[in-house]
């Protein structure tokens, strides 16, 4: 049986299997199924990004969840993050989110949370998935009501602006916004506005089609011309569905999720608030971090790549701050799922507390340089399995030594394997990565 959630959740051009409809409608059904076998009622939450696929794929899960004798309730356009906390807050037994976050508009997903605000564990994708393959039909539930209630997102928004506590006698902060013409794009403003910030919104104009083109996290050299332009001290990025962000600082220089995870550390940490003075990160995490991390006396846990990874070994070893490098931040303490808005919230905090523009933050972060490569690929067999693999990434971690780090790895939702190689030598990095990059395309290479 072909495996269908990925480490974001289920993920394809919309209107293909398995996000066709009648997938979608029996995916809605299994779910109700699932829970009444998990001993939840069967009441979910549903919110969605800005894809223009988003209103028809909504109306699907409804029709399967009410033909499954559920109730969807929807919370229209909102962060995935929302969801999460929204499915806790109002005692939901999952949440439902319809998006491809940072995929182009013509490919959408489906993300399940539990009743906690987590990814659902794998057992519960599984039983999800052998419904869907097995395509049993489902009897028309008739008429459907799932009309967004603003309940919903009034109250994200009051959860946020909870969350910000900077201290009397701030100064104001001028800030550019990349909405990426996603779901951030009618919050994330008046949020920020509301706290007293002054704001220019750039990329908050969804169409239904223009999510994460040419803008957002993925790409933020507009956002970085636009901050120097509008002479501002920070910019911001979100991506289609606002779990991550990423930042721009006064200068106009791109920052990562690593920056975050060393100015909100040691803000943390200098506060007393880092439990275990510990951060979790990826295998991608830049080892500029770890090092600048260490100086402070800070530690840093690697694991795999993708969020429910970061949360889970941060559940494992008790730390309440773990990220990626790609903009994913997690903060337990607050909510159990990366969320672009929060994170913003808490870099902001710590820049009007310490009265310090952002590039002062990462002062003492040097990164390393670091290159990632992708090679499409016709299959995903076992990178272990293929000699003339094993024989290049052998050799290129031999020339690395203990100064850099290779990576491979496949992609969890597109047909991709990632190359990624740090190192001191920019120049040398580049010629390792066109070694394993090679090895890769010359075997099973699309």
């Amino acid at each position: 049986m072909n495996k269908l959630f990925g480490t974001d959740g289920i993920r394809a051009v919309a209107g293909d299997f398995p996000l066709d409809e009648q997938s979608i409608v029996i995916l809605g059904r299994a779910m109700m199924d699932l829970l009444r076998a998990e001993g939840l009622p069967p009441r979910v939450l549903i919110g969605r990004d800005t894809r223009e696929s988003g209103d028809w794929i909504e109306n699907a899960l409804a029709r399967g969840i009410q033909a499954g004798g559920g109730h969807g309730a929807s919370a229209g356009v909102i962060p995935t993050s929302a969801v999460s906390h929204l499915t806790r807050t109002f005692g939901f037994a999952a949440g439902i989110v319809i998006s491809a976050s940072h995929n182009p508009y013509h490919d959408n997903g489906i993300k399940v949370f539990s009743p906690e605000g987590f990814k659902i564990p794998a057992p519960w994708e599984e039983r999800l998935e052998a419904e869907i393959h097995a395509g049993r039909a489902v009897p028309d539930p008739g008429p459907l009501d799932i009309r967004p209630d603003p309940l919903y997102l009034r109250e994200y928004e009051h959860f946020l602006q909870r969350t910000f506590s900077p201290g009397p006698g701030t100064k104001p902060v001028r800030i550019v916004l990349d909405c990426a013409n996603g779901a951030a794009s009618a919050i994330a403003p008046d949020v920020l506005r509301g706290l007293g910030f002054t704001v220019i919104a750039t990329e908050a104009e969804p169409d239904g089609r223009n999510i994460n083109e040419d803008c957002g996290a993925l790409h933020p050299e507009k956002l970085a011309q636009t901050v120097l332009a509008r002479g501002a001290d920070i910019g911001i990025a979100f991506d289609g569905d606002a779990d991550r962000a990423l930042w721009v600082d006064h200068h106009g220089r791109i920052l990562t999720g690593d920056h975050t995870l060393y100015v909100l550390s040691r803000d943390m940490d200098g506060r007393g608030r880092l439990r275990g003075r510990t951060v979790v990160a990826t295998i991608m995490t830049n080892m500029g971090l770890e090092k600048a991390l260490a100086a402070e006396g800070i530690g840093l846990v690697r694991t795999r790549v993708g969020d429910k990874y970061v949360l889970e070994k941060m559940l494992e070893i008790q730390s309440n701050l773990g990220g990626e490098r790609s903009g994913h931040t997690i903060l337990s303490d607050n909510c159990p799922t990366g969320d672009g808005l929060l994170t913003s919230l808490k870099m902001l905090e710590v820049m009007v507390l310490k009265d310090r523009p952002l590039a002062d933050l990462t002062e003492g972060y040097t990164e390393f340089p670091q290159i990632l490569k992708n090679v499409r690929v016709a299959e995903k067999p076992d990178l272990a399995a293929i000699p003339e693999v094993v024989e290049a990434i052998a050799d290129v971690r031999g020339r690395l030594g203990t100064n850099g780090r290779l990576d491979v790895r496949y992609s969890g939702t597109e047909p991709l394997a990632r190359v990624m190689v740090e190192g001191e030598d920019e120049d040398l990095i580049e010629i390792l990565a066109a070694r394993v990059t090679s090895a890769i395309r010359k075997k099973i290479g699309a």
